[in-house]
């Protein structure tokens, strides 16, 4: 029997690459989400992927499975890319009766944690609203796996709960809580609240994953980040900048102690780290307590080595206007990733080229992202 995996928040951009793997995998997972971050599935068939060859038809998406809603586009291409139905339900993580209606109506094995508000700016306009999702929606979905008896979760936790770094790269005994937003001290409280309740119940098994700066897009250009409104990240602004939906991008300051004065990061490719939550999924077979690993590729790139690979992957050329630095930004920040190379056997395979051309490709098939409009 396949295992049961709950994906909360799974229509999202890391969620819904991770359903993918999740299927390739061999597991079944059940996914929520409320469609704050995701679009509604259409009617009409995606595109092929390929030319079927004489005598075939094109790949049609599998039917959706019984009790399962009409599904986010997302998954509706996922379903598509893995020939495979995705069970899903609408459900807002904050709702305890709906949890505990489909703890009772399923067997999970695990769940993988990704639902939350993740804008930071906005976070520190509606602090509040960030605590109240974010925190209680944790607690209540804790609280629910405990009385159901599932208790092995894969947390998506930020390599935001670092703060300005003290050194680099960056490892995971760094210090952590110095963050400078209500975004990031929801990911530092929840994986507090997950530490504490491994230290006391040592039945219970959970990974953090602190995620560095996730890019890019499946290769078959059908899924891909799809920011609403606009992007808070640089490299989807980047790509709509390339595509002609934006006219230019603000480089939010040019005298860093850095190599070319931009701020630098450490871009991993989604798919990368979509591999990584199946390597985490593993380790908690281990009975492994409460494991904490970075999933970067430990190798920084400025704003502008960014701006110029990406130009590179599209052929086209990227205008830029530096202007005055944005308030928390640190100079630099990458990852020490050989802990998870070391206990989950996991690595970042895809360089700097591959990520933008995914991400070309993706935003050259839907210049409007998921929405026909």
């Amino acid at each position: 029997m396949a295992e049961t995996i709950l994906v909360t928040g799974g229509a999202g951009y890391i969620g819904s690459h991770c359903v993918l793997e999740l299927l390739q995998a061999g597991y079944e997972p059940v996914v929520i989400d409320n469609f704050h971050n995701a679009i509604r599935g259409t009617a009409a068939p995606a595109r092929p992927r390929a030319r079927p060859g004489p005598g075939s038809s094109p790949p049609q998406s599998p039917p959706s499975p019984p009790g399962s809603e009409e599904l986010p586009e997302s998954l509706r291409r996922v379903q598509e890319i893995a020939h495979r139905p995705v069970l899903f339900q609408e459900l807002d993580i904050t709702d305890r009766a709906a949890l505990q209606e489909l703890f009772r109506k399923h067997r999970f094995s695990a769940v993988m944690h990704f639902a939350g508000l993740k804008a930071v700016g906005e976070s520190v306009q509606k602090p509040l609203e960030y605590y109240r999702v974010n925190l209680t929606g944790t607690i209540g979905l804790l609280e629910t796996m405990k009385a159901h008896g599932v208790r092995n979760i894969v947390f998506s936790s930020s390599a935001t709960v670092y703060g300005d770094p003290k050194y680099l790269p960056l490892d995971e005994n760094h210090p952590v809580g110095g963050c400078t937003n209500p975004y990031g001290k929801s990911k530092f409280f929840i994986e507090e609240m997950i530490r504490d309740l491994c230290r006391a119940e040592k039945d219970w098994n959970a990974v953090l994953l602190r995620y560095f700066n996730p890019i890019g897009a499946h290769e078959s250009g059908m899924i891909g980040e799809d920011p609403q409104g606009i992007p808070n990240n640089l490299m989807p602004y980047v790509a709509q900048v390339a595509v002609g939906r934006r006219e230019f991008l603000s480089v939010f300051g040019n005298d860093y102690k850095t190599d070319d004065g931009t701020g630098v990061r450490d871009y991993i490719h989604i798919v990368d780290l979509a591999k990584g939550h199946i390597a985490a999924l593993k380790k908690l077979k281990e009975n492994c307590g409460c494991k904490i690993y970075n999933l970067g590729t430990g190798t920084g790139y400025s704003v502008l080595q960014m701006v110029r690979a990406m130009e590179k992957a599209s052929g086209r050329e990227i205008k830029y206007r530096i202007t005055a630095r944005r308030e928390g930004d640190v100079a630099s920040c990458y990852a020490d990733p050989a802990l998870a190379e070391r206990e989950l056997g996991w690595k970042a395979a895809f360089g700097l080229d591959k990520m933008c051309e995914d991400l070309w490709r993706w935003q050259l098939q839907n210049p409007t992202g998921f929405s026909k409009n």
